[in-house]
């Protein structure tokens, strides 16, 4: 009966060390309980030999892939019992559960009768044990040749499941949904070419690529265009102009970047961030501007508090914003030293200190005793007090170890003669020993450069032509209407945008 399964393709595992085998069954010897195939693969490489020899008791698994049909010229009868395996030990085919093909050992009886193996209509696999009597070396190996899956025998192994239950001799029935035969002629158009037209050899695609010549194809491209005129403009080797990600393709007009202009020649310009120039201008020309600007209403007190706002929020800037002003950082509270003079631009830097004691800063205010004050001080001075801030009078008060900033409003260009006081000179030398950062408020403009150096200064309105002991400069917006700008007979366009207080640079 063994005879029966002749033509079948299987596939044979012989374990790790001998690998699996596929191919055509092309004689089973029970006597010496072998089983040969015919154009074997070993491990989805086709094997250089034309046959291979199997023993039994080598064979770990095996499964039958195809059943021949009954129409190609080869006789089948019904399967009742496999005799490959060794003396004394037979295997079975059975079913599991889910009706899957599953592989089956048991003690074979002392008795030679044979034993009946059941028909099955919905096993997809069957598996028989058998053993190889030989492998088939490595060196026989093509390592360049396709695997087996991608013949025609292994691609119709999906079309061959339902085949592989029924008896040889039955009728072939037809799939569901489909036209008989129509499924193979698809199988046989796909996947019709025989095993034996594989190539053996390597595609060469070093030499493939050599056949094509980019220069030459390039050349006659470039020649074709020249004599057809599809390069309309330029020699065929110009490359178009190119610009960059901040220049306009269209032409426009310039963009007008100044929009303040003075009567008088200035002697030095700024300009914002966004190019916009600012002008300087003379410190009799601002005092001007402030007098008209409160004649129209904008009064000294109203000018305090909107200058003491821009320095706070500038001073709280300085000292770390949010990164250093918040109630899980009590402990390190900024302190901050306040210079101030007896005279209006004295009366800002209190003002400044009131909003940044506000603030939860530790403010320490020097002010040199005067038997008689302007009264703008004494009002600043009156809600100074209801801070936590501290005043002092003295230069032995304020702190030995460097602060964190420290408020420059000593100088007044109308009070020059308290540059000559002894505690003026003691204020500069303590300013200048505590190297901590100086922030200028309203800073006048010197011929000779004396006193403080600052890191910062915050110009009002319109700033003077400072000098490189200022620092940095920046510009506050106080509030003067754009009218009261005209009147003294400056053109004014606001540059602040959406701020109060932004930076300048040298033009």
């Amino acid at each position: 009966m063994a005879t029966d399964w002749l033509g079948s393709i299987v596939s044979i595992n012989c374990g790790d060390s001998l690998g699996v085998y596929q191919g055509r069954v092309s004689a089973v010897d029970q006597v010496s309980q072998t089983i040969s195939l015919t154009r074997p693969f070993h491990n989805g490489v086709k094997c250089l030999v034309p046959e291979v020899t199997f023993r039994a008791g080598d064979i770990t698994e095996l499964k039958i892939l195809e059943i021949p049909g009954p129409g190609e010229n080869q006789h089948f009868g019904d399967l009742h019992q496999t005799e490959l395996g060794p003396s004394g030990v037979g295997c079975q085919v059975g079913v599991n559960q889910n009706g899957t093909g599953k592989l089956v050992k048991k003690p074979a009886s002392s008795s030679s009768a044979p034993q009946n193996i059941p028909k099955r209509t919905d096993v997809k696999s069957q598996d028989v044990a058998v053993s190889p009597q030989q492998q088939c070396s490595k060196s026989y190996v093509d390592r360049h040749m396709e695997s087996l899956s991608q013949s025609k025998s292994f691609r119709r192994r999906h079309n061959s499941w339902s085949s592989s239950s029924r008896h040889p001799n039955q009728a072939t029935p037809k799939k569901s949904g489909l036209k008989n035969g129509q499924m193979k002629n698809k199988d046989d158009e796909c996947f019709g070419d025989d095993i034996e037209e594989i190539p053996d050899t390597d595609f060469d695609f070093e030499g493939n690529l050599a056949l094509f010549d980019k220069a030459a194809v390039f050349e006659e491209i470039d020649t074709y265009e020249r004599r057809s005129g599809t390069r309309s403009r330029g020699i065929p080797n110009e490359r178009p102009t190119r610009y960059r990600h901040d220049e306009n393709i269209l032409e426009s007009e310039p963009i007008v970047y100044r929009r303040i202009t003075v009567p008088h020649n200035v002697s030095k310009e700024f300009c914002t961030d966004s190019g916009l120039v600012v002008p300087s201008i003379s410190y009799e020309l601002h005092k001007k501007l402030l007098s008209v600007a409160e004649k129209h209403g904008l009064t000294l007190e109203r000018r305090l508090e909107m200058t003491g706002v821009c320095a706070s929020q500038m001073a709280l800037t300085l000292l770390g914003g949010p990164n250093r002003l918040n109630p899980k950082n009590v402990h390190q509270r900024p302190t901050v030293a306040l210079l101030c003079g007896p005279h209006v631009k004295g009366a800002q830097g209190i003002s400044c200190g009131r909003h940044l004691a506000n603030h939860d800063v530790q403010v320490i205010l020097f002010l040199p005793n005067f038997v008689k004050m302007l009264e703008s001080i004494t009002n600043e001075l009156s809600l100074f007090s209801k801070t936590q801030g501290q005043q002092v009078s003295s230069l032995k008060d304020l702190p030995t170890s460097p602060v964190d900033l420290v408020i420059n409003c000593l100088d007044c260009p109308e009070n020059a003669f308290l540059r000559d006081q002894p505690w003026y000179k003691a204020a500069v030398a303590w300013a200048n020993q505590n190297r901590a950062p100086v922030l200028s408020i309203d800073p006048p403009v010197h011929e000779v450069e004396q006193g403080i150096d600052a890191k910062w200064s915050l110009a009002l309105g319109l700033p003077l032509p400072l000098g490189e002991h200022a620092g940095r400069v920046y510009l506050c917006d106080i509030g003067i209407p754009q009218q009261v700008f005209q009147e003294v007979g400056i053109s004014y366009h606001s540059p602040f945008g959406c701020k109060f207080v932004i930076p300048l640079h040298s033009a």
